[in-house]
């Protein structure tokens, strides 16, 4: 099931390393997927700033 239009991934996460995770997220008022969600966001944007800086220096 999806929400807000994007379309669900599959991930192969071991189960113990997976209920730790999900127990962090649950500390930190969170969830695995929204974590993850910003976790990923966070590196694509510094992903492209990388290639804007490289490409302006070229």
């Amino acid at each position: 099931m999806t929400t807000k239009g994007t379309p669900g991934r599959m991930v192969r996460i071991d189960d113990e390393t997976w209920t730790a995770y999900g127990e962090l997220c649950a500390e930190e008022g969170t969830s695995r997927a929204d974590d993850m969600r910003r976790h990923v966001h966070a590196r694509v944007k510094a992903w492209r700033a990388a290639q804007r800086k490289a490409a302006a220096q070229s």
